[in-house]
Parts: structure tokens; C-alpha cells; sequence
């Protein structure tokens, strides 16, 4: 591996530079978005710190929340880069013994799969929050987490930068809905947290689940979903009989809109608000890389 020298500290690790004033700046904008971080720790490191780092001296990053991967998706991310080769460096941390992956552990994966022995790399020195925010940030703006651990990766970043609901979804340029929904998952027993993973119920019916207070009549339920096969609606018939405890009862604002249920829906799928009113849909962004990440989950491609 070739470093250049004029950037070594004495103890061997790389000066810290750019990434030190992108994080900062990635934290204290409204809008956390770290696709602008990375392409900016690309673009302004120069090509002669960019090293060739040897797969078997990487490690995840601990932080990782991800923990399924889509193996179909990786197969073709192999198979990209047996042809073209690995476009974007991965960002690492140099550990006592090789380094920890910082961004890009799934380009990790493809290019072990597709045979490679080593990757090109950015090497920075993280501090542990910092490759935790990284992580997580990266893998909601990029990946397809399940459902569980993307509530796991909201429920961090709250913690970590100590944010109310409203101020992360704000940032995050979710609705608030979304996240308070997403976050009620993680109250729900770990058996259907891990069906939840192993999409053996929808998210609208984990929803519905998460609302009910009692562990047994989640279970109860849950395995009336799976055997029975009924939907989110008849779920919700279900979950209203007096019978079934609620978990933070509240009274619900009187709603004319014949299309709520509808909306609530579009807006989990979505992850952003969505309004249905006089014939007409309205799906709110907050930025063009908002609006691209809705369009792909609506699986729409614009011409260029």
C-alpha cells in the first residue's frame, strides 16, 4: 500500500483534514444529506492520498446498522465491477490491526465476491460517534434497510444528536409520522421485529401492532396475520374491539377525508407527507435528492 508521506502523522495515521469541517457541516445544516459529505471528502482529497487498501485487512464499522444484504443486488454490484472496477473509493479508519470500513462496507462485499483483493480507499480519522453518524446516515440515504433496522438507525441518530422527533424528521426530510411510526416498531417483541425483517408481515400491519400494548395479543394477532392472511384494514377492525389494549391512547382529530387511510399509507411508503384532497395528490420533498429517492421508490426512471 503507497501513502503519501507529507500526510502522515507520527504515529502513522493520515492528518485529519477535510472530513473534520464536512462533518461539521453535515450536523449543523438543516438538512442532513451525506451524499454532499462523501462526494465532498472525494472531491477534495487528492489522488495520491486515494491508497489500494487489501480486502482482508477490513473490518465492518461496528456501528454498521445494517445487517441483511440484499444478496441480488450484490451480485450485480459484483459483477459491475469485475467489468468496470470500483468507481468510488470506500472511506476507512485506520485500526490497530488493518482498518475499519467508515462508508462503503456493500462495495466491500461485491468486490470480495467478485474476486478482487484489494480497494481503493480514503483513510480518515474518525472518532466513534462520528463513524456512527456516518454509518447510519449513509445507509438511510442509500440502502434499503428493513423496516427494523432503519428504525434502529432513527432511534441512534436521535439519541446521538439529541433531537426531538419533529427536529430529526425536519433533517432527515421525513414526516413526522413517518418516524414516530418507524419508532414504534422497536417496541414490539424481538420474534416480530424479526418476522418484520424477514417480511413475513407488511408495514402496515407492523404499524397496527405497534400501537397495541399488550405482548400476547401482538403475538396473537400477528400469527392471525400469517396464517389467516388478512389485511392491514381487517387488522385494524380487529385491533379496535374492546378487547385489545392500546398503547397511548389518544383521541383522534375528526377526519371528513375520505381518503386518510390512503394517505397514511402513501405517506409510509413514501416516507414523506402526502395530501389527497378536491381530485388532486400532493407528495412534498424537501430537496432534488428527496425528490430522486421518491421517484425510485415509486420505481420512475426521467430521461435525461
Amino acid at each position: 500500500m503507497e501513502t503519501n508521506n507529507n500526510n502522515i502523522s507520527e504515529n502513522g495515521i493520515p492528518r485529519r483534514r477535510a472530513l473534520g469541517k464536512g462533518l461539521e457541516e453535515l450536523f449543523n445544516n438543516e438538512i442532513l444529506d451525506y451524499s454532499v459529505v462523501e462526494e465532498k471528502i472525494v472531491n477534495e482529497t487528492p489522488k495520491e492520498e486515494i491508497v489500494k487498501v487489501k480486502l482482508k485487512d477490513l473490518r465492518p464499522n461496528p456501528y454498521q446498522p445494517r445487517k441483511v444484504f440484499d444478496e441480488e443486488a450484490l451480485k450485480e454490484l459484483s459483477d459491475s465491477i469485475k467489468e468496470h472496477g470500483v468507481f468510488q473509493p470506500i472511506i476507512v479508519k485506520k485500526s490497530i490491526k488493518g482498518y475499519e470500513i467508515i462508508a462503503g462496507e456493500r462495495r466491500v462485499k461485491a468486490s470480495e465476491l467478485a474476486g478482487l483483493e484489494e480497494i481503493p480507499a480514503i483513510i480518515r480519522d474518525f472518532n466513534d460517534n462520528e463513524m456512527m453518524e456516518i454509518a447510519l446516515l449513509e445507509n438511510l440515504q442509500r440502502e434499503n434497510l428493513t423496516a427494523i433496522e432503519e428504525a434502529n438507525a432513527y432511534k441512534k441518530l436521535q439519541e446521538t444528536l439529541k433531537l426531538t422527533q419533529e427536529e430529526l424528521a425536519r433533517r432527515l426530510g421525513k414526516s413526522r409520522s413517518h418516524i414516530t411510526n418507524m419508532l414504534g416498531l422497536l417496541n414490539l417483541p424481538e420474534e416480530i421485529q424479526t418476522d418484520i425483517n424477514n417480511k413475513l408481515i407488511s408495514m402496515g400491519h407492523a404499524r397496527v401492532l405497534s400501537k397495541l400494548e399488550n405482548n400476547d395479543q401482538q403475538k396473537e394477532l400477528e400469527e392471525k396475520i400469517i396464517k389467516d392472511g388478512i389485511s392491514v384494514r381487517e387488522l385494524e377492525s380487529l385491533a379496535q374491539t374492546p378487547k385489545i389494549a392500546k398503547a397511548n391512547p389518544q383521541k383522534r382529530k375528526h377526519e371528513t377525508n375520505e381518503y386518510s387511510y390512503l394517505q397514511e399509507e402513501l405517506s409510509e411508503k413514501l416516507g414523506t407527507k402526502v395530501v389527497i384532497k378536491k381530485n388532486k395528490m400532493e407528495i412534498s420533498f424537501v430537496n432534488t435528492n428527496d425528490l430522486n429517492r421518491i421517484l425510485e421508490v415509486l420505481n420512475i426512471e426521467v430521461g435525461r
